[in-house]
């Protein structure tokens, strides 16, 4: 057997192995996500989503994709989308799809989001729905390095800008606010406390009491006076009588 010969049938054999391994490895299409804003928190980012169609059978109609930490359904809004299509907030991400796409095209579509949050990268799990109910789910991560069968869309982002702050973040902390003065009790409501020379603490009355106390000191020490002024005038009108008999007896 010649070189040529050989060398051909070699060939042919690298050939039949190598188609062997083409056809033991299954091709799958991914969904790709991109953005011309991919920084970490960036503002009014526009993030494009683009699923290569791979049915023979059905075309794309729906995708389910749950948001990455730091994004809310809230802060996400569609900015453009196959004719026909809706988007709806879920508990977790967002719905969006429609009439479904002819055979074998691929569907585009974007969204805005408020603000991007500060993070290396952004993965976004998806479900992606045919028009005959088939559902492939791009929702695996990369572990060890290797390359998984159905990826999640990751976003890099670059690092964020100079001075760069999330939306809605004060300037400066929030001063404390000190507890109102008409929550502790008033002084005119407490006793009046003052000390004397004694040093011993003295307490003062309020009026209403000591309007009372006067009053029953006056009436007290104003009964001996009128008993007295009485028994005056009865020992001075005894006093005249016996002077006057003693005055008569004599002449």
């Amino acid at each position: 057997m010649n070189t040529s010969r050989l060398l051909g049938r070699a060939a042919t054999v690298t050939a039949v192995v190598a188609g062997s391994l083409v056809l033991a490895v299954p091709a799958f299409a991914h969904v790709e996500v991109a953005s011309e804003t991919a920084q970490a928190l960036a503002t009014n980012a526009t993030v494009t989503f683009t699923a290569e169609a791979e049915s023979s059978t059905a075309g794309l109609a729906k995708f389910q994709v749950v948001l990455p930490e730091g994004i809310a359904p809230a802060d996400v809004a569609l900015a453009d989308a196959p004719q026909g299509w809706t988007f709806a907030a879920t508990a977790d991400g967002y719905t969006v799809g429609g009439p479904a796409l002819p055979q074998g095209k691929d569907a585009v579509y974007k969204i805005t989001i408020k603000q991007l949050p500060n993070a290396k990268e952004l993965v976004f799990k998806t479900l992606e729905t045919y028009s005959d109910g088939r559902i492939d789910r791009w929702i695996e991560l990369p572990q060890g390095g290797a390359e998984p069968e159905h990826p999640a869309p990751t976003l890099k982002l670059a690092a964020a800008a100079p001075g760069a702050t999330p939306v809605g973040t004060p300037s400066a902390a929030p001063t404390s606010t000190a507890p109102s003065a008409s929550a502790t009790p008033s002084a005119s409501a407490t006793p009046s406390v003052s000390a004397t020379a004694s040093g011993a603490p003295s307490v003062t009355a309020s009026p209403s009491a000591a309007s009372t106390a006067s009053s029953s000191g006056s009436s007290s020490s104003a009964a001996p006076i009128a008993i007295g002024a009485a028994v005056v005038v009865v020992l001075a009108a005894g006093g005249a009588w016996w002077w006057r008999r003693k005055r008569s007896a004599a002449s």
